[in-house]
């Protein structure tokens, strides 16, 4: 989550945090190799793409993401592993049938639906923002289901960033503002909004434009559900019996985002009761790390992967 001092930028920041087709003849064989059949997975909060070949990883996007947000790490790990891109339920241009109804949780319980399904070997779960906290969560209530989890730019507790003694109680009047924010803007009001919040999260103007295109794309009254529920869903204190491992990335930007002093402080606190976490901050980066610093951050991944 992006860190930013004063409660404003940081509310903004938290509104965004989140077919492979065969052809014939000669180039069945080749699609493939690259695309691995499972079962069909039907569930009304996720849908899973599914690439490569190897040992299996998920990719979880962020609040109002798409998927599309973890192509270029698809593409190159589909070679070596099979990859299992998440699309979350409302985000980005899919349906959303729950209303105003709890988006986390049963985000969480679907997860690990598919990963017995799909009959899945414990496999590295990798997630954005909201996409960590699905992370943690699952490894969490499922710790047998998940050989390691990667955090990026995400904590265990969002509303940590209004101080070191909030709680989800304390925070509930405040995602209750957030998500009334989200359902009462104007298309317009909301459009400008969200081209700001943009800027905050990312220094690439091509990543910013797809910030803005899939929130204006996202059903309004998934984003204020998923608000609600990153705002006031505290896993800090399921840290400490973890055992499944975890590496924490971070972003500092010394141009616009978090200082590198405020983002250290940050996850070294939140992060302090997991035993053996990897914290790893990146410089030159906001929230959307994958996007600002894409061979760094390809490098974190080998290397997670490879532990």
């Amino acid at each position: 989550m992006y860190v930013r001092s004063g409660a404003r930028p940081m509310l903004r920041a938290l509104f965004l945090a989140s077919a492979v087709a065969l052809t014939s003849g000669a180039t069945v064989a080749a699609a493939r190799a690259e695309t691995v059949a499972v079962a069909p997975f039907v569930s009304d909060r996720l849908s899973v793409e599914v690439v490569g070949t190897g040992p299996d990883v998920i990719l979880i996007p962020g609040l109002a993401s798409s998927r599309e947000v973890w192509r270029a790490t698809a593409d190159r790990l589909k070679a070596t592993h099979r990859v299992h891109l998440v699309q979350l339920a409302g985000f980005a241009g899919e349906p959303w049938t729950h209303g105003d109804g709890a988006f986390v949780q049963p985000e969480v319980e679907e997860l690990a639906r598919y990963i017995r399904e799909a009959g899945l070997n414990r496999p590295a779960v990798i997630g954005h923002s909201m996409g960590g906290l699905s992370g943690l969560l699952l490894a969490q209530q499922q710790p047998g289901l998940v050989g390691q989890v990667m955090t990026v730019d995400s904590l265990p507790f969002y509303s940590a960033m209004f101080g070191p003694t909030a709680t989800a109680e304390s925070a509930r009047p405040f995602a209750d503002q957030a998500a009334g924010m989200i359902l009462g803007a104007d298309e317009a009001s909301f459009r400008t909004q969200q081209e700001a919040t943009a800027r905050t999260l990312s220094r690439t103007p091509s990543e910013q434009a797809r910030i803005v295109a899939w929130s204006m794309a996202t059903d309004r009254h998934a984003m204020a559900s998923a608000i609600k529920d990153v705002m006031t869903t505290d896993a800090r204190p399921g840290l400490a019996a973890m055992t499944t491992p975890v590496t924490a990335l971070y972003a500092a930007d010394a141009d616009g985002g978090p200082p590198a002093a405020l983002a250290d402080g940050m996850w070294g606190r939140e992060y302090a009761a997991l035993p053996g976490v990897t914290l790893i901050r990146v410089d030159g980066s906001r929230h959307f790390i994958m996007a600002d610093q894409p061979e760094r951050f390809a490098e974190l991944v080998d290397a997670f992967l490879a532990e």
